[in-house]
């Protein structure tokens, strides 16, 4: 069921904001966050993994420092070589969000980085797992987006959310609902409304333009989601995923 694979490749943890505050770091937490960022800025996941866990062993117990490797691990385990090593990964993404939402509750960086990381289980269970992590990734995005109104990537993956299990169409969701129970409420014209925020918040991000446009797809509104597309791929590529999401938006205008 391809809309249940909650927004797992494209959910871009990359976007999330660095909010550490270095000054109440040690020297050496310092040194390792900053080549950490680094690394990360170059795409190099598996060294700013491992200099995020330097970083946590000379400063334990930083939230912001939990949700980097949560982020390091999920965006990984993409490229691991089986569905067993992808499956671990996440689980080890999940615990360490976990970890730094408990730390930090009121952070939304955070909440919404929890959100990412249910999706990404949501690949690997069956159906009755998908929809209750589903389910979650609307709950810990909702919260997040409470949190901070303003914060983008909020309302895209509200967006995204809420167009994807909107295009479930009729009979699948009868099925969800008769068999476990349904799936909260979704709607294109939400989709649409959270993505337009997005893009109003940060106008120069690829996937914000991306997304809406597939979004104005699922919706029938093909002039609309052409329009979305250009604009997107217009934009310069600067984060992990934005070749990726403009190859999708690629291959959906050669359909139509």
């Amino acid at each position: 069921m391809r809309a249940f694979r909650l927004l797992a490749v494209a959910l871009l943890l990359l976007g999330l904001t660095w909010t550490a505050r270095a000054a109440t770091f040690s020297a050496e937490a310092k040194v390792a966050l900053e080549r950490a960022r680094a690394a990360e800025a170059r795409f190099a996941l598996a060294e700013a993994l491992e200099l995020y866990r330097e970083a946590d062993r000379l400063a334990p117990g930083n939230s912001v420092i939990l949700q980097k490797i949560a982020q390091q691990l999920s965006d990984l385990s993409l490229d691991a070589a089986s569905d067993a090593e992808r499956k671990t990964q996440a689980e080890q993404a999940l615990a360490y969000a976990r970890r730094a939402v408990e730390l930090a509750p009121e952070n939304a960086v955070n909440v919404l980085s929890l959100a990412i990381c249910y999706g990404k289980m949501g690949i690997y269970g069956d159906t009755r797992a998908k929809i209750g992590y589903s389910r979650l990734v609307k709950i810990e995005a909702e919260r997040a987006a409470a949190l901070d109104p303003n914060y983008d990537w909020a309302q895209h993956v509200l967006g995204r959310w809420h167009y994807e299990v909107a295009d479930l169409g009729v009979a699948k969701r009868f099925f969800v609902r008769l068999i476990y129970g349904g799936l909260p409420a979704a709607s294109f014209e939400e989709a649409i409304r959270r993505l337009e925020r997005a893009v109003a918040l940060a106008p120069n991000r690829v996937p914000h333009h991306l997304e809406l446009g597939f979004a104005f797809l699922a919706a029938g509104r093909v002039a609309d989601a052409r329009a979305s597309f250009a604009r997107g791929l217009a934009l310069p590529s600067t984060e992990l995923y934005d070749e990726s999401s403009k190859q999708r938006a690629r291959e959906a205008l050669a359909r139509f």
